[in-house]
C-alpha cells in the first residue's frame, strides 16, 4: 500500500486544499437561499461528477467497474449519502459553530481507524499532541458556541458528530479502494451513483419547497459542485491514495477557521478574536504532528 510521507510540496498542497475547503459552508449557506438541502446536493454533485469525468478523459481512465468493484463502491457511496445527510440535517438542528467543531472531529477519527485499519499508519505520542493542539485550537475559535443554550443543540450535535466520525472512516476506506480502484473512476462513481439517491430524498421530503435561481446562488453551487466536489475531491484522493493518511487528516483542522475568515469576507459574520490564537494553535498542531518522529515510514 503506498504511504509515503508528507512532503512540503504535499504539505503546501493539503494547505490550500483546507483553506478552498473552508469555503464550503458559506457557499452551502448561499446556495440554500435558492435551494432545499437535498437538491442542492445533487446539482452539486451533477457538477462534481462533471469535473471528474473531465479528468477521466483527459487521463483515457477506463470507467468500467468489474463485479468485485461494483460491491466496494456500492458500500462507498451508502456511506457517502449518509455522512451528507447527517452533516446537513445535524446542522439544521443546531448552531453553526457547534457543526464546524464536530465535524472537524473527522481527522481524529481518520487518525484512529487509520490505526487500526492501514498498515504502517499508527498513532504515536507525536501525532497525537499534534493532533490535540489544532482541535483545542479549533475549539477556541467555536468556544464562544458552546457558552450558550449548548443543551437545545444536542440532537443536532449528535448528528454531526456522527458525520464526523463517518467522514473519517470513510476517507480511511477510499484509502484502501485506491490502491485497487483509480482515484478518477472511485470518484466518479461515488458523486454519480448519488445522484439520484439525493434527488430521490429531495422528492420525498422537499416536495413543497420552491427553487429561486440568482448569480448568488449559482456561484454558490459552482463552488460546492466544480472546486469542492470537483477540484478537490480528485486532488485530496490523489493524496490519500499515495500519502499517509492520518498526517493529511491533521490539516484539515484548517478549514474551519478558513470558513470563519470567508464567512466574514462574504457574508459579514463575525470574527471571534480567539482567532489569531486559534491558528497558531492549528499551525503548532500541523507541524507536530509531521515531524519525523511523529510519521510511520
Amino acid at each position: 500500500m503506498l504511504n509515503h510521507p508528507i512532503t512540503a510540496k504535499v504539505a503546501c498542497v493539503a494547505i490550500l486544499l483546507s483553506l478552498l475547503w473552508g469555503g464550503n459552508s458559506p457557499s452551502i449557506k448561499i446556495g440554500l437561499e435558492g435551494f432545499p438541502p437535498f437538491a442542492m446536493a445533487g446539482v452539486r454533485f451533477i457538477l462534481g461528477a462533471l469535473t471528474v469525468f473531465v479528468w477521466v478523459l483527459v487521463a483515457r481512465i477506463p470507467l468500467k467497474m468489474n463485479r468485485a468493484e461494483r460491491r466496494l463502491m456500492f458500500f462507498l457511496v451508502s456511506v457517502f449519502v449518509l455522512q451528507i445527510c447527517l452533516l446537513h440535517l445535524g446542522t439544521g438542528f443546531t448552531l453553526a459553530s457547534h457543526s464546524g467543531v464536530f465535524i472537524s472531529t473527522g481527522p481524529f477519527f481518520l487518525a484512529l481507524f487509520a490505526h487500526f485499519f492501514l498498515p504502517n499508519d499508527k498513532l504515536s505520542p507525536i501525532k497525537v499532541a499534534g493532533m490535540a493542539l489544532s482541535f483545542v485550537g479549533v475549539v477556541l475559535i467555536f468556544g464562544e458556541g458552546f457558552l450558550a443554550s449548548a443543551t437545545e443543540y444536542l440532537l443536532g450535535d449528535a448528528l454531526v458528530l456522527m458525520s464526523g466520525i463517518i467522514l473519517g472512516a470513510r476517507q480511511v476506506y477510499t484509502k484502501t479502494l485506491t490502491q485497487s480502484i483509480h482515484p478518477a473512476r472511485l470518484l466518479f462513481w461515488q458523486a454519480s451513483l448519488s445522484i439520484p439517491i439525493f434527488f430521490v430524498l429531495s422528492a420525498v421530503f422537499e416536495s413543497g419547497h420552491t427553487i429561486t435561481i440568482n448569480t448568488r446562488v449559482v456561484f454558490g453551487i459552482i463552488y460546492q459542485g466544480v472546486v469542492i466536489g470537483g477540484l478537490c475531491f480528485i486532488i485530496w484522493t490523489v493524496l490519500l491514495w499515495r500519502y499517509n493518511a492520518s498526517s493529511l487528516g491533521v490539516f484539515g483542522f484548517i478549514t474551519p477557521i478558513s470558513g470563519v475568515v470567508i464567512s466574514y469576507l462574504i457574508l459579514g459574520e463575525p470574527i471571534s478574536n480567539a482567532l489569531i490564537l486559534g491558528v497558531i494553535l492549528v499551525g503548532a498542531g500541523i507541524t507536530v504532528a509531521n515531524l519525523p518522529k511523529g510519521r510511520n515510514k
